[in-house]
């Protein structure tokens, strides 16, 4: 069976967690290709609520094997954290499998994180300060710590220091910081080898032979498209890449096993962090979709930005991962509403256009042109099937869809793992 790519179709937090652990027991493993713990999926399953940052939602799921790929960097520390915090509820985390060549979050990448953001000023990133950004240059600097590195003092050793010699110039002669030895950071790192051993793997060769076997193997995306460091609205975006073209290299798994792509859109947008948003709202229709939408970050606890649906984004996401099926979450929470604006295309000095535009500074003066869409009030959390919902649901969910560029074929009506209308089967 070949491989399907889950990815967030807008600037992350639409629902990628709930999506994974729909198709959870029919896959048999999940993989996380990208990103670190700056990102986090919320997943309910009955009365129960879990939060998950680093590992693959699919760890949820009893017989599934969650994957951590190489295109991952990871905070031990935190990876522990939440190996521990579900394992006291009763989650068995002995499955998972950590790719050794996934590159690790020393601890002065994380200082170096936040010192920086701060020193940026009116001009910072909105960053998480976890250090992701500062591991992934690393990585590309050639300069970066990995997972099985973690097994040989020596290597790791000479690695820190050599990473040190540059960071510690920074950190005491720009940010005014302590210099950090070497001896501290191999002693952290060294202090997890015994336990972190039993996890790791060549992932690669492990997905590749599961894939031959006829496993049904699903990477899942963290951050989103419109956040990736390619594609994204840059320069604010996340360090990796987040599309479905990083799922191949984030796992090392060949493109060309990649049969479907499914692309996660709320009915409504959000964002964290700086960068532009054509369609943010300030009002109280903004006030209204944070508060029914619970809009608040899963990693952050920060207020998301809201806005309406924004359908350029969706074609723009559409087209650039190839996405086969949208799955639209939280149509639920626009319940109660008399209209409900879709853009369909910005205005840029004049100029309408219907695609993304091709540079920064038009994207950044942008202005949404609307179309109204009448609303329902009917609760629609017990929907489900596509009949069930009321008819300006549907019509909702129809010229949304034809103004995506790829069928929808999922709509999320509730936050329960239960609570999904199914249009179309997505394996």
């Amino acid at each position: 069976m070949p491989a399907v790519v889950i990815v967030g179709a807008q600037w992350g937090d639409e629902g990628k967690g709930k999506a994974t652990d729909l198709l959870g027991s029919r896959v048999d493993y999940v993989v996380k290709f990208n990103g670190g713990n700056n990102a986090g999926h919320t997943v309910v399953i009955g009365e129960e609520k879990y939060a998950l940052h680093l590992l693959p939602s699919g760890i949820l799921t009893p017989g599934c094997v969650p994957v951590i790929g190489n295109g991952v960097v990871v905070d031990i520390g935190v990876l522990f954290e939440e190996i521990d915090g579900l394992e006291a509820r009763g989650v068995d985390t002995s499955q998972l499998k950590v790719s050794a060549s996934a590159h690790v979050i020393p601890e002065y990448n994380k200082v170096l994180d936040k010192v920086t953001e701060r020193f940026l000023g009116s001009r910072k990133i909105g960053t998480t300060g976890r250090g992701i950004g500062p591991t992934y240059a690393d990585k590309m600097n050639r300069q970066g710590i990995r997972v099985q590195d973690i097994f040989d003092e020596k290597i790791l050793t000479q690695k820190v220091e050599g990473a040190l010699e540059l960071k510690n110039q920074l950190l005491t002669k720009v940010y005014n910081r302590r210099a950090v030895t070497v001896d501290e950071v191999v002693e952290d790192l060294l202090s997890y080898a015994d336990r972190l051993a039993p996890f790791v793997a060549d992932t690669t060769l492990l997905l590749d032979r599961a894939i031959a076997d006829g496993k049904i193997v699903l990477l899942e995306a963290g951050q989103a498209t419109m956040l990736d460091v390619d594609h994204g609205t840059y320069p604010f975006v996340t360090s990796s890449s987040a599309t479905a073209g990083g799922a191949a290299t984030g796992s090392g798994i060949a493109p060309t096993r990649i049969e479907r792509v499914i692309g996660i859109v709320k009915a409504y947008t959000t964002r964290v962090g700086e960068g532009p948003f054509p369609t943010e709202l300030f009002d109280a229709s903004g006030d209204f979709l944070r508060e029914q939408g619970g809009e608040f970050g899963t990693t952050t606890g920060r207020p998301r930005r809201c806005g309406w649906y924004d359908s350029v984004v969706a074609r723009y996401s559409a087209r650039i991962n190839g996405v086969t099926d949208f799955v639209l979450t939280k149509l639920d929470v626009l319940t109660g509403l008399e209209t409900i604006p879709v853009c369909v295309a910005y205005d840029v000095d004049g100029v309408r256009h219907e695609e993304m535009p091709v540079n920064q500074t038009d994207f950044h003066h942008a202005v949404p042109v609307y179309e109204e869409l009448p609303g329902w009030s009917e609760d629609i959390s017990g929907a489900r099937s596509f009949e069930d919902l009321p008819a300006n649901a549907q019509a909702y969910v129809r010229r949304v869809e034809e103004l995506s560029g790829a069928r929808i074929s999922v709509v999320g009506v509730g936050p329960g793992r239960e609570q999904a209308v199914v249009r179309h089967d997505l394996i």
